[in-house]
């Protein structure tokens, strides 16, 4: 019974998800800015900062889309994908 319990345990750990790894900063932010930022997304300070961080590290990937417009071949034509 104690084998038992023991796999079970490891079956349901396993299973388990990975917490992201967290940095704690310190950063200087004008005041004004961070008032704003909160009045217009209504979140708090944290959530606000992801979403900064996250929009600048996808800069990479819309900088590449950007320079792919108009430039890409597809299979179907927009008449037909609009169904006319």
């Amino acid at each position: 019974m104690f084998i038992r319990r023991v796999i079970r345990h490891n079956e349901i750990m396993k299973t388990a998800p990975k917490k992201q790894e967290m940095q704690k900063v310190t950063v200087m932010l004008p005041r004004e800015l961070v008032e704003r930022a909160k009045r217009v997304t209504g979140l708090g300070l944290t959530p606000i900062l992801r979403r900064g961080l996250e929009a600048v590290a996808a800069t990479q990937a819309y900088e590449t889309l950007r320079q792919l417009r108009g430039k890409e071949k597809f299979s179907i034509s927009l008449k037909e994908l609009r169904g006319k």
